[in-house]
């Protein structure tokens, strides 16, 4: 190891020589590439990490610019993966940590296999069907994880600690989300960067045995109306199927069996929630897409390839692809959790 690149981080007396010790000898996946996930790793890979898995099923685009930032104007051009851009760009900040790349969808059914021989997940995604996924399989395995997220100016973080703390499932309830997304409500960057910034901090006291600094509280704040918040973890929920019961319901292979490819009409149906605010989905979509309202359905025309017909029983249809994984990358951007 090269002493000299960690020298000023050694002299930060809770790491020291034997906690960037630590860190060279420990493993962490961050699930999703993008405005959080790009900060996430930058710090993780310049403090001394020893190996990092990244997955990410997305490819940068010039909106990206804007707030995720390892990625440039060349990136775009060739319309790289974010897992292998960003890969490309940590090598070159530290070639002596071991980063694996995967371009790939997150789901039940290689949630296992990509957090085998992790010691911390950190959450870098859009969507809560996936955070739920991430909190299921952490808190299975004993893995701590770190919940990020942010939007317009707002942020949040906390880090689930199996057997110590409350998971995900008690804190938010599925469902309970308001659907808001950077591609509707839009997003400033310093408040991405605050909250992955939170994440790595949270991650280097795990990592190098300072667990006694680590708060027990979920982190909410507003940096444009100078707002925050502290919000002490509750007891776990006594029924929460995740830390108590130990169903681990996002685990089972019903719980993401949410999109079907409609034969012969070059459309995805994605049926997630049991019902959907038609009229908030109209206002949060008119900014961005060509809206059309009945007293049925809600048409939103993203482009001239995409399109929503969403249903107030829950069911959005995305016209225009075949692939369920673009189908599903656009429900998470635009209709959200």
């Amino acid at each position: 190891m090269n002493w000299e690149r960690y020298s000023r981080q050694m002299l930060f007396s809770p790491i020291k020589e034997s906690g960037q010790e630590l860190l060279a000898k420990r493993s962490v996946l961050v699930v999703g590439v993008g405005a959080l996930g790009t900060v996430i790793c930058n710090h993780l890979v310049r403090s001394g990490i020893g190996r990092l898995r990244i997955v990410d099923r997305d490819y940068v685009e010039l909106s990206n610019l804007q707030r995720q930032m390892l990625f440039d104007e060349n990136d775009v051009i060739e319309a790289l993966p974010k897992a292998i851009a960003a890969k490309k760009k940590l090598n070159k900040i530290n070639s002596d940590v071991s980063i694996e790349a995967i371009v790939d969808h997150v789901t039940y059914g290689n949630i296992d296999e990509l957090t085998d021989e992790i010691d911390l997940v950190l959450d870098g995604t859009d969507n809560f069907a996936t955070r739920y996924l991430l909190n299921d399989i952490c808190y299975k395995k004993n893995i701590p994880f770190s919940y990020g997220g942010a939007v317009s100016s707002r942020g949040m973080t906390a880090l689930f600690i199996p057997n110590e703390t409350a998971c995900l499932r008690c804190i938010t309830k599925p469902g309970s989300e308001n659907g808001q997304t950077c591609d509707t409500a839009g997003v400033i960057s310093p408040a991405v960067d605050i909250v992955a910034s939170m994440q790595a901090v949270d991650a280097l006291k795990y990592l190098t045995d300072n667990k006694q600094n680590i708060r027990k509280s979920l982190i909410t704040f507003d940096v444009w109306y100078n707002k925050q918040y502290d919000i002490n973890f509750p007891k776990p929920e006594p029924n929460c199927p995740t830390c108590q019961t130990k169903e681990y319901p996002a685990l089972k292979k019903h719980s993401q069996e949410q999109e079907t490819v409609l034969c012969g009409r070059n459309t995805v149906q994605i049926h997630q929630k049991a019902n959907l605010d038609i009229s908030m989905l109209e206002k949060q979509l008119s900014g961005v897409a060509r809206i059309q309202r009945t007293p049925f359905l809600l048409k939103a025309k993203l482009n001239e390839d995409a399109a929503f017909v969403i249903f107030p029983d829950g069911r959005v249809l995305v016209q225009g692809t075949e692939d369920k994984i673009y189908a599903r990358t656009l429900y998470d951007r635009y209709i959200g959790s």
